[in-house]
């Protein structure tokens, strides 16, 4: 086997050795052809100026006949280059042969590939103008190079008219002038169109190949309305059923305070407490329904005040010692004198769900870690906890509604399965992001950062007066 191998990789040295060889052989032999004709043209112009007894003019003769000859296939050859559709290449032979051979057969091979290009380039062209998003190719300098049919349906782009022009030029939104000249393309710029100010259009940039770009648009107008159908049918049977719900809760208060003791319901006891719990547990969940249904539908305003946050978080987490009830270790961290500008109920919502998540998923003896302090970044409020944990491919989907990790535990600990959907959307109102670190069996922690901005320096608290004793 080695020596079968060693005489393969030899005869593959040889191969390539040959093979590298070739051109200088073929070249070699050209040399020598053109030289024997030369050689030969000269003698016999030499011969025929010896007859006339002047060897020496009929070889300068035979030597510019060569040059004229050479200038005459120099000038085809030029001509040739600057119209090579209308001429043709005369077959002289010789050298002059292969070359112009050569040419034709070049010129041949690339037909067939400007052929097989522009077929691809039609059946490009065929496919983008059947899709129903719009696309348009952006120069450099984001000057419109190409656009789809759907393009110009969805913008009321024209040809020849718009080509070369700056797509900020054609659609003037500041919306739209903000996101294309900030670079961050890693989101969708929603703005009405340009054409019909009744439709919404999504703009998507997509960087490609040497700063060219792609901007994709689509239609959204239909889903934006479904969205708000239903966000209003939310909205509106959350708040028909708080008024039925309202009595009834009346009415097991009273049931409740009768079956305690001796009373005429004590054997009903039991399940009058069940009904009560239950009835709470749908008065939290309409109630988280319409402050989510407003917080998504943008009805809910932020009022701009003076946020004192660093008492709100005191505020919030006596509420969660209280949902504890001493069975969890808190520990706190917050930096006094940073207060927020924005809306005193989004900020609550943020720091009560957040704290009262961290209490129902952390088993008994547990730690929970509230921080309050400003970063490079702005101002981060995170609650750590030491509680089950949360599996890496479910942490995306936390936001979504009704999306629970754990549904019985969730249930029982009174959870409705809103709180981090009304905690992104309240961030999200503050120009904010929630960020979420979990792993499984050692605990998670949730992060709201609130940009710059809205960080406010809160005076210091004027310290008491000490009474004067006399």
């Amino acid at each position: 086997m080695a020596g079968a191998s060693d005489v393969q990789q030899t005869n593959d040295g040889a191969g390539t050795a040959s093979g590298g060889g070739a051109p200088l052989a073929s070249q070699a032999r050209l040399w020598q052809r053109e030289l024997l004709r030369l050689i030969l043209l000269l003698l016999l112009g030499g011969l025929a100026g010896w007859l006339f007894e002047h060897p020496a003019a009929g070889v300068a003769i035979a030597a510019l006949f060569v040059l004229l000859l050479q200038a005459r296939n120099l000038i085809r050859l030029r001509l040739w280059l600057q119209m090579p559709k209308r001429l043709e290449l005369p077959e002289p032979g010789g050298l002059w042969g292969e070359v112009f051979d050569g040419l034709i057969e070049l010129q041949r091979k690339n037909r067939k590939k400007k052929k097989k290009l522009a077929a691809m380039l039609s059946e490009f062209q065929a496919s983008t103008a059947a899709l129903p998003d719009g696309a348009v190719v952006l120069g450099e300098r984001g000057e419109i190079a190409w656009f789809n049919s759907a393009a110009q349906r969805l913008l009321g782009l024209r040809v020849p008219q718009d080509i070369g022009i700056r797509v900020p030029n054609l659609i003037r939104h500041p919306d739209f002038a903000q996101y294309f000249d900030g670079g961050e393309f890693d989101r969708e710029a929603e703005l009405p169109s340009p054409i019909n100010p009744a439709k919404t259009l999504s703009l998507r940039v997509v960087p490609y190949g040497r700063n060219q770009r792609l901007l994709i648009v689509r239609d959204v107008s239909e889903r934006l309305m479904l969205d708000a159908a239903r966000r209003d049918f939310v909205a509106n049977a959350s708040h028909e059923l708080r008024t039925p719900l309202t009595v009834l809760r009346g009415y097991l208060d009273l049931m409740e305070m009768e079956s305690q003791g001796n009373g005429v319901l004590a054997p009903w006891h039991a399940p009058v407490v069940e009904m009560r719990s239950q009835a709470m547990r749908m008065e939290n969940l309409i109630n988280d329904m319409l402050k989510l249904a407003r917080l998504e539908s943008g009805r809910a305003q932020m009022r701009e005040e003076r946020l004192d946050a660093p008492a709100m978080i005191q505020r919030a987490v006596e509420d969660a010692r209280a949902l504890s009830r001493g069975q969890h270790r808190f520990e706190l961290a917050i930096e006094p004198g940073l207060g927020l500008s924005g809306g005193e109920t989004q900020l609550q919502s943020i720091f009560v769900n957040l704290i009262s998540n961290a209490v129902r998923y952390t088993p008994p003896g547990g730690a929970i870690r509230v921080r309050w302090q400003q970063t490079a970044e702005g101002v981060r409020f995170s609650v750590a906890d030491t509680g089950i944990g949360i599996a890496q491919k479910d942490i995306p989907r936390l936001t979504e509604r009704f999306y629970r990790v754990d549904v019985g535990r969730s249930q029982a600990s009174g959870g409705t399965g809103l709180g981090l959907s009304i905690v992104k959307h309240a961030l999200e109102a503050f120009d904010g992001r929630l960020e979420i670190e979990s792993e499984i069996g050692v605990g998670s922690t949730f992060t709201g950062v609130f940009p710059p901005h809205r960080l406010l320096r809160l005076p210091a608290p004027e310290p008491a007066e000490t009474p004067v004793r006399r």
